[in-house]
């Protein structure tokens, strides 16, 4: 079903009309939000498990402990839980770096398990598409394991399948700098896409089941990746590059690829690629002299970061960095969604990995986004369509192609 208003006429109505008196989210719009599976595609928030003092079942709010997710916030928020990150920075890429990455990644992923063993009454390990309505049914908190970044596969890629036996059910290729596998879309090209060694391990995700995820990678990536995987990818948390022209969004006719191919994108909320914040030359050359002082930012150790984020803060306040809002962060939802179609559109805000604007700082905030597609006249089928089953339904076809690959070599 069609949202009541077209796309150009509803951008041009919320355009002119002034948002919700302080976003107040009605009772119909909370009665949904709690109805519906909720997941977000991008929580970054295991960066805080091997964190003194952290703790999940608490509300952190202080730092250096302070995250964006938490139990009690996500109970605040209505949020069931998501794709819960393996993130590792890329650093250089010789045989000690690569080992530095698969240790970092397979620490990372000990510690999203450690999690689960801890508190089974809390959260639970998602592997299918299924497993998600069940756990959320059941009061508990929905984990998919995702890998942001494929380095830690370098030193041996054969690791995937270990992964796999561990839960893993994305993968993310590439960062913010290429690797041995891709190109980014923030640095000059070396692979002109995928390398051999990425086309491999794309392979080897279609036969493990494991999702694409797109996001990060370059748009020459973005179309072997469209060419080349038997199941449909996903872009986990990636922006419209028509609202705001950024490396790491997506242009309209690659979204209306991705949807005919039934993949879907999850709109991310990290300011700087919503809109231009202002971050000058100057500005690039300050943050990168401060990520030098410690040491860079793939050996940004956790004992630093608070004194980090502190520094940063006043980098930015002296340059004048502007802040996204709400409103921004739904002008490229609204924009994604008439493109793509709502059956292909979910949200990936990249919590505790920089994502959160004004209006919507934590994840206690989340249901200001039903209020608003109610608002825009989205329907309930359609809105929890882009809060789960778009992603779920991604994740059950990529399960499916592997599943008639054993069987054809049966």
């Amino acid at each position: 079903m069609k949202p009541l208003l077209s796309g150009l006429a509803l951008a041009l109505s919320l355009a002119c009309a002034p948002a919700l008196a302080d976003d107040a989210v009605s009772t119909e719009a909370r009665a949904l939000h709690e109805r519906i599976l909720t997941l977000d595609s991008h929580l970054d928030t295991p960066s805080f498990f091997g964190r003194d003092g952290w703790d999940i079942l608490q509300r952190n709010d202080t730092p250096p402990t302070a995250s964006q997710v938490d139990l009690p916030k996500m109970i605040e928020g209505g949020l069931d839980g998501g794709l819960w990150v393996i993130y590792t920075g890329q650093r250089g890429r010789t045989p000690e770096d690569d080992r530095a990455a698969r240790d970092a990644g397979l620490v990372r992923l000990v510690e999203i398990r450690e999690l689960l063993a801890a508190h089974p009454d809390t959260f639970e390990l998602a592997l299918t598409a299924d497993d998600a309505p069940r756990i959320r049914d059941a009061g508990k908190r929905v984990v998919y394991i995702s890998i942001e970044n494929a380095s830690p596969l370098s030193a041996d890629p054969s690791l995937l399948a270990l992964y796999h036996r561990l839960g893993v059910r994305v993968l993310g290729l590439v960062h913010t700098s290429n690797n041995d596998f891709a190109d980014s879309a923030s640095t000059p090209p070396e692979w002109n896409g995928l390398s051999d060694k990425g086309r491999a391990l794309v392979a080897e995700a279609n036969r493990l089941g494991i999702v694409l995820d797109q996001s990060h990678a370059s748009d020459a990536v973005f179309d072997q990746l469209i060419a080349l995987s038997k199941a449909p990818i996903i872009l986990s948390h990636t922006g419209a590059d028509a609202i705001h022209e950024h490396p790491r969004n997506i242009d309209d006719a690659r979204i209306r690829t991705l949807a005919e191919h039934g993949g879907v994108i999850l709109v991310n909320s990290l300011g700087s690629y919503l809109i231009d914040t202002g971050a000058t030359p100057a500005y690039q050359n300050d943050l990168r002299a401060l990520y030098e002082r410690f040491g860079g930012r793939a050996n940004l150790s956790e004992a630093n970061y608070a004194e980090f984020d502190r520094l940063r803060g006043e980098l930015d306040a002296k340059h004048g960095l502007k802040k996204a809002t709400l409103d921004d962060y739904f002008a490229h939802i609204l924009h994604i969604i008439e493109v793509a179609g709502p059956e292909h559109v979910g949200f990936g805000a990249d919590w505790d990995g920089g994502g959160g604007v004004v209006g919507l700082e934590d994840v206690s905030d989340l249901p200001k986004i039903t209020a608003r597609l109610l608002e825009a006249g989205y329907t309930d089928a359609q809105i929890e369509a882009m809060w789960s089953g778009n992603l779920l339904r991604v994740i059950r076809e990529a399960q499916a192609v592997a599943e008639q690959d054993v069987a054809k070599a049966r």
